[in-house]
């Protein structure tokens, strides 16, 4: 059986959020999942510290890099130097609703200038030899969602984009704030399904509130590929099912076996002078609605962000919710070791 491609699960490009240890983090719980950068600039790669914006580890595979720009000659050029540092896919960032984002001229006001779009599309397409696909809301403000994504995408496949991420919201530029604008405009999950059907030759890819790998396998009954946000991030121990029930490999990452997994990096991360907070931040909800979670958090959180932490506060957060599973299936509960870790 032909394996399924990487987009038929992927971990949405978010803020503050998908850095290159949260990434790093995703891929011990799954092999198969194609993983997005935080949307990045074109000013910022172009003129910014390339390495610190752009670097990733090897381990990231699949991963795309996210841009946000207008500018075709500035999204051609910020193409060409993801392609060189070796990501596997560039996309174009035509959905964030920030303030920054509109007066920068990129994002989701570019639902206003689909031929712009198009022509920034053409020119990465012609300039690198990976993937360049398109991040897209259905629409903004007062505009017609079937007549603006449909337009949108029309003109970017004549430019030869073949692959869409549709957030199934439109975006509400004026009233709203970004974080409103994830969930306060209504999703349309039947306009993306109807976009693949009357589009079949396009790769079609869903986002925007799947909160369940339950809602994914459904929505994979209609499009190509499901986009998981925030439950991904905020419950990243769904992940460690995605192989087996998405992509039919393998069996489940157990989460302690994921952690044990992200431990060489961590190691590797604070031995070239990174904070590990920085590194466990990302894993905070791994255990959620598990016993031991809350005491996880705790340990992580407060003595992580110590001067000097090392992997010990990690094996102290392990520790703990190993004795609470053992207390529970024990019939009392084992007390967290904090007070053993320096202070």
């Amino acid at each position: 059986m032909t394996p399924k491609p990487a987009h038929t699960l992927s971990v949405a490009p978010m803020m503050d959020w998908t850095d290159r240890n949260c990434r790093a983090f995703h891929r011990v719980l799954t092999r198969r999942a194609l993983l997005y950068t935080e949307m990045v600039t074109t000013g910022a790669v172009l003129h910014g510290d390339r390495e610190r914006l752009l670097g990733f580890d090897a381990c990231e595979h699949p991963v795309a890099l996210q841009l946000g720009g207008s500018d075709p000659v500035d999204l051609t050029a910020s193409a060409r130097i993801g392609e060189d540092f070796g990501y596997d896919e560039i996309n174009l960032n035509v959905g964030c609703p920030s303030d920054r984002v509109q007066s920068g001229r990129f994002g989701a006001c570019l639902m206003r200038e689909p031929e712009l779009v198009a022509e920034g599309m053409a020119a990465m397409i012609a300039a690198v030899r990976i993937p360049v696909t398109l991040k897209c809301r259905i629409g903004v403000d007062d505009q017609d969602p079937e007549e603006a994504l449909f337009r949108l995408v029309d003109l970017s496949a004549q430019a030869g984009v073949s692959s869409f991420v549709v957030h199934a919201r439109m975006a509400w530029l004026k009233g709203l704030s970004p974080k409103e604008n994830r969930d306060i405009p209504p999703l349309d999950y039947p306009l993306v399904y109807r976009l693949k059907r009357e589009r079949p030759e396009l790769t079609i890819v869903l986002n925007g509130g799947v909160a369940s790998l339950d809602a994914a396998q459904a929505h994979l009954e209609h499009v190509d590929g499901v986009m998981l946000g925030r439950a991904a991030y905020h419950e990243p121990g769904i992940l460690g099912e995605v192989d087996r029930r998405i992509f039919g490999e393998g069996g489940d990452v157990d989460p302690f076996a994921a952690v044990e997994a992200y431990k060489p990096y961590i190691a590797g991360r604070l031995a070239a002078g990174f904070h590990l907070a920085g590194m466990t931040r990302h894993m905070l909800g791994l255990f959620h609605g598990r016993p031991g979670a809350r005491s996880w958090r705790r340990i992580l959180t407060v003595e992580g962000s110590k001067a000097g932490a090392g992997l010990e506060v990690v094996d102290a957060a392990l520790a703990a919710v190993a004795g609470a599973v053992a207390g529970r299936e024990g019939g009392r509960p084992i007390p967290a070791p904090a007070e053993t870790l320096p202070a």
